[in-house]
């Protein structure tokens, strides 16, 4: 099962400010993801740099409007994730029970969310699905390959 950690955005991190030098955050960050990682259940993991550097792709009617940032509903962007892979919801619920408070230890830590991933055994099987496994199967063994 893979869950997908998201670290919902502040203005601060939409203001693009870094933590100062002295701030634990990324020492707190950096143990964390080690822990995931010596579990063997880190796939991934980033933070987002703010949305004014990003654009929405937005379709209706048929057409795509693209439209560039930055966006203004602060609450509703993401500054980061962590993509991990877990036994089940319970040992997801614990890692991110663990997740350091995303924006420091003072003041506004910000909020996570965590969301399951869906898993293309989780779709009706057709044509579709069989070239999305195909593709899959082609990436895994290129990934095998570069290893």
């Amino acid at each position: 099962m893979r869950f997908m950690i998201i670290v919902r955005a502040t203005a601060s991190s939409e203001a693009g400010i870094m933590p100062p030098a002295d701030d634990p955050l990324m020492a707190d960050m950096a143990r964390y993801h080690e822990g995931l990682a010596k579990a063997g259940v880190l796939l991934d993991g980033n933070g987002l740099k703010p949305s004014r550097e990003g654009w929405r792709q937005r379709y209706q009617n048929g057409q795509a409007q693209l439209m560039d940032g930055p966006f203004a509903e602060t609450k509703e962007l993401i500054a980061g994730y962590t993509l991990i892979q877990v036994r089940s919801r319970a040992e997801a619920m614990e890692w991110a029970r663990r997740f350091p408070a995303p924006f420091g230890r003072q003041g506004d830590g910000g909020e996570i969310e965590v969301r399951q991933l869906y898993e293309l055994d989780d779709f009706t099987p057709g044509p579709a699905l069989d070239q999305m496994k195909a593709i899959e199967a082609q990436q895994a063994s290129q990934s095998a390959g570069a290893a």
